[in-house]
């Protein structure tokens, strides 16, 4: 039923987080909240900086990729750890810098970053930016004159591998809006580019296959076809590519019945393949990088609401409305996200009603799950949903004109407020 360690049952029967009863914090900050475990966010951060010194001889960085979860505070556990950050804005990249971040351990990421957001980066010293396209390349070079700076690019290359996932987060092959493809020729017209550029460095390549990964085997494959396109620009216009940047894509558990890989599995199985291959090519191994997001922060955060009212239609469904929705988690009207969907203060109880979980916005595809076993709830009861750290803050919106939710963050059994709640005068602040 749990999806992570740092969830538990205490003696009350009411679901915990990081030691510290749901209950509690529902009642202290109200609902709906966002609440994170700081200590299960440093375990899994620990653990891929351990993978890549352990892989690597530690010649490589995991970068937080920050659109999963982007605030301050993230920012600054993030950092403390010692990873890079992934930024695909220049809101995101102004996030880390205010908390606190080197803009050199920044990537910048997109498929269509504006002139100003390249400016900015380059202006606030971002270390690697990320060329999705040749519209990129052309741009990164005209403000690196204008800067007097030559800049770091890494190449964003489709691999031209298919994982299988939902086909709105496979990112991997040609048929997709990010990077430059392989079969036709682009990515090797892109290299030629970058190293005819006097204001261009091309420092690496990069490619990420897409997400909700639960088989090393892609990731391995897609190592060797980077090292083969990398052996390509050695050979025909003499650059050693010094960085491999392998992506994210690495699963979690929303479900109980969902696979699970250690990340070390995956990171030693490509280790292997990285080493084999250039040792084949006679290529120095790159300094490696990879960008889990999700992995790192979705397990370790749930959502708590507060239940509505239950509504019986006869012959055809329950529904169990709750006090937020779409505008906090619109990853279900997206492309019907799964999510394991629990009564909070009656966790020993018998999961054995039938009920579509709904939010309550004005929409009616504003829906959490379908046709979920759940402990048939009374109004005013909390209700979480689990491994909800990624993309649910991000993704938030003021639909309705309701106001985004607080985020709680646990450490060592204690709490603090890192996102403060949304008021009405937040939604008005704009408005002339």
């Amino acid at each position: 039923m749990l999806t992570s360690d740092c969830l538990g049952i205490n003696e009350e029967g009411h679901l915990t987080i990081g030691g510290v009863d749901t209950l509690y914090l529902a009642e202290k900050y109200g609902t709906p909240l966002y609440v994170m475990s700081e200590d299960k966010i440093r375990e899994i951060a620990k653990s891929y900086l351990g993978s890549i010194k352990k892989n690597y001889n530690g010649n490589g960085v995991p970068i937080y990729a920050s659109k999963a979860f982007c605030c301050k505070e993230i920012c600054r556990i993030i950092d403390s750890e010692g990873l890079d950050m992934d930024s695909v804005s220049a809101g995101e990249i102004y996030t880390a810098i205010k908390a606190g971040v080197d803009p050199k351990k920044l990537h910048f990421h997109g498929n269509n970053k504006t002139y100003g957001e390249l400016e900015y980066a380059i202006e606030n010293g971002v270390g690697d930016i990320i060329a999705d396209n040749f519209e990129d390349i052309i741009r990164v070079n005209e403000i690196g004159e204008k800067l007097s700076k030559v800049v770091d690019i890494t190449l964003r290359i489709k691999p031209g591998i298919d994982v299988h996932t939902h086909e709105f987060i496979r990112t991997g092959q040609i048929d997709s809006k990010f990077g430059f493809a392989l079969e036709n020729g682009e990515a090797e017209k892109a290299a030629q580019m970058a190293s005819q550029l006097k204001n261009i460095n091309l420092n690496g390549v990069h490619c990420h296959i897409g997400s909700q990964i639960f088989d090393a085997e892609p990731f391995v494959f897609a190592s060797e076809v980077m090292l083969g396109f990398i052996k390509l620009i050695k050979d025909k216009f003499g650059i050693e590519i010094k960085n491999l940047n392998l992506g994210g894509g690495f699963g979690i558990k929303y479900l109980e019945s969902d696979p699970f890989l250690k990340y070390e599995v995956y990171m030693e199985s490509v280790s292997k393949a990285i080493h084999n291959k250039c040792a084949e090519y006679g290529l120095n191994i790159p300094k490696i990088f990879i960008e889990p997001g999700r992995s790192v922060i979705g397990e370790a955060g749930i959502t708590l609401y507060t239940v509505g009212n239950v509504k019986e239609i006869e012959n055809v469904r329950n529904y169990i409305s709750v006090d937020g929705g779409m505008g906090d988690n619109p990853r279900y009207a997206l492309y019907q996200a799964e999510y394991t969907c629990v009564i909070a203060n009656r966790m020993n109880d018998k999961a054995d009603y039938k009920a579509t979980i709904a939010g309550k916005y004005c929409e009616s595809g504003d829906l959490i799950q379908e046709n979920v076993s759940i402990v048939k709830p009374e109004a005013g009861e909390i209700l979480a949903v689990l491994s909800t750290g990624a993309y649910n803050y991000s993704m938030a919106s003021n639909y309705n004109r309701n106001v985004r939710p607080a985020c709680v963050m646990i450490k060592e059994g204690q709490d603090r407020l890192i996102i403060r709640r949304e008021t009405f005068e937040d939604l008005i602040k704009n408005d002339i």
